[in-house]
């Protein structure tokens, strides 16, 4: 399974968006956002379902998996949503995924690299995924 291509689309926001290793939005960006409004940077994760090639990570196996390996690492709050994706496969074939997406606000001043990159490795590691296609991005937020 290539989780890669689960979210086409995301893959060509990637390019705009950033990486996991940008630096912090700078004092000027935070004079851009509209009253009552701060800037941050935000995560998004995009978790396949197949596990070769089939349906795989249950509702409960992914519950467990924010469970245990999100919430600790990102415990000011997360969102998840459901998606589904598909990518050009071996021998040029569609190939179609269930997937969840996982919307985090990235809390001021921490270093999260390593923490979206453990969540990372966990889920591949737990699910036998090939990857897990992360977006960060500045971003205007309140709360």
């Amino acid at each position: 399974m290539r989780v890669l291509g689960v979210m086409v689309v995301a893959v060509g926001l990637a390019g705009l968006a950033g990486c996991a290793t940008a630096p912090p939005p700078k004092a000027e960006t935070a004079a851009a956002c509209p009253a009552g409004q701060e800037a941050r940077r935000t995560a998004q994760l995009f978790f396949g379902r197949n596990i070769g090639g089939k349906a795989g990570v249950s509702e409960a196996d992914f519950q467990l998996f924010v469970d245990k390996d999100l919430t600790p690492r990102f415990p000011d709050g997360l969102t998840v949503l459901d998606g589904g994706g598909q990518w050009r496969g071996d021998e040029n074939r569609l190939i179609r995924e269930a997937s969840k997406v996982v919307l985090i606000v990235l809390p001021k001043g921490r270093d999260v690299s390593g923490r979206l990159e453990a969540a990372r490795s966990a889920y591949k590691g737990r699910f036998h995924q090939d990857s897990v296609l992360l977006i960060t991005q500045g971003s205007c937020v309140s709360f």
